[in-house]
């Protein structure tokens, strides 16, 4: 399994190797209750759980504030769209 693919079954809250829910903390989220209406539709169009739908918009957010660390495919797509890659 590749880096890319571990990412994204962490992200997903799901892992061959591992229970990834023991490893999660729970915690209460106090929220507009327009706003979790419409992470819930926009989690029911991507397939996901509401709890993956959070944690998703989260991670996104973080890594493009460069708060966390990007995956690795998106490491090798901001490399190719500022020309990292190209030689010389």
């Amino acid at each position: 399994m590749n880096a890319a693919q571990e990412w994204f079954f962490c992200t997903i809250g799901v892992h061959p190797r591992f229970d990834v829910m023991s490893q999660r903390k729970a915690f209460l989220l106090r929220i507009d209750p327009a706003v979790l209406e419409a992470v819930q539709h926009w989690a029911d169009d991507d397939l996901r759980s509401l709890n993956a739908q959070i944690e998703f918009l989260l991670r996104r957010a973080l890594t493009d504030r460069g708060r966390m660390k990007a995956p690795p495919e998106k490491l090798n797509e901001q490399a190719t769209t500022t020309g990292e890659d190209e030689p010389g």
